[in-house]
């Protein structure tokens, strides 16, 4: 070993500089054959790199089953409450509120910017963008229920209703399939309401472009108008960049068009920084046809893209964004 530090330390051009930073760090830990050992790691990492990239977005799931058995629990315990309380969800609500709101803040260093643009009381409809898995949505759940008491339903897709051990959970947290008359009763009952036009569809088929794909899709405009509420824009920084879906090659879109249902394999989950941004409030104006105020609606949402996200996104720069703070125009 000596011998070889020797050889280092005279600086042969025939000893590379690793070769020499190897027997360097053999000295200092007292071990040999350390370059061997460097080697099986970085195979181990090669081997098992992809295998955590696949598993990493299925672990959303777990912690979703997870929340699933505590309201379980929670309803075991309480049952006897349930028939002279309205409230019997609200510490549950709380809970799951608080245990996901710090999975967002230390996985993901989530912020919301323009809380204060969601009212105290009244109606309102919220408009957002869905990612690959729209995990952003429910650390925003989180944060209104936290921060203003507040329950905010949310129309999901059919596809959710099927999942087997989900039907207490969107119960608990009011998720909705529609029809468009439910979603303007909500709303007129005083309630807040979030809307993913794009839905499924867009979490497949956008990519890290963000690109918005939304179609002619101008129901949930109608449910506006209806209801004579304000629509708030909403887009979450970098969710693209937390999960990747391979949605859009050809095969699992041609599945999706075929059975409507989200075949396409995910991967992700990494700890990337993810800000969600409210736009400024779209008041009801009974002037304003749905076709006019659906797309009214999808240039607020892009105008959030436009000034918010990096195009195309990079999930290296959304991890390095953890570590500084952005500047608030």
């Amino acid at each position: 070993m000596t011998d070889k530090n020797h050889t280092c330390g005279a600086g042969q051009d025939s000893v590379p500089f690793m070769t020499c930073l190897i027997h360097i760090l053999e000295e200092w830990f007292g071990v040999e054959q350390l370059e061997d050992y460097l080697n099986f790691a970085n195979y181990l990492l090669w081997v098992f790199t992809p295998l955590i990239l696949l598993i990493l977005p299925y672990f959303t799931i777990f912690l979703l089953y997870l929340t699933i058995i505590f309201l379980h629990i929670y309803k075991r315990k309480n049952v006897l409450k349930e028939a002279y309380s309205h409230n019997l969800w609200d510490g549950a609500r709380k809970t799951v509120a608080t245990l996901w709101d710090g999975h967002a803040a230390v996985w993901h260093g989530y912020e919301v910017h323009g809380m204060e643009k969601v009212p105290e009381e009244g109606p309102a409809l919220i408009i957002f963008y869905h990612g690959a898995i729209p995990i952003d949505f429910y650390y925003f759940m989180a944060k209104i229920f936290i921060h203003k008491g507040r329950t905010c339903r949310v129309v999901a897709d059919h596809f959710v209703f099927k999942i087997p051990g989900f039907s207490l959970l969107l119960d608990v947290f009011c998720a909705l399939h529609g029809p468009r008359e439910k979603c303007v009763e909500i709303l007129r009952s005083g309630h807040l309401l979030a809307i993913s036009p794009g839905g499924v569809r867009e979490a497949l088929l956008s990519d890290e472009t963000y690109n918005i794909v939304w179609g002619n899709r101008k129901g949930f405009a109608q449910v506006a108008i209806d209801a004579k509420v304000p629509i708030i824009p909403m887009f979450t920084q970098n969710i693209r960049e937390g999960f990747r879906s391979l949605g859009g090659t050809r095969l699992f879109r041609w599945l999706y068009e075929k059975f409507r249902y989200p075949f396409a394999p995910m991967y992700g989950g990494f700890p990337v920084k993810l800000r969600t941004y409210l736009g400024d409030p779209i008041p009801y104006d009974p002037k304003v046809t749905a076709e006019e105020l659906a797309e009214k609606t999808k240039n607020a949402v892009q105008a959030l893209i436009d000034k918010h996200q990096r195009i195309p996104g990079n999930i290296m720069s959304a991890l390095l964004e953890r570590f500084h703070k952005q500047k608030i125009n």
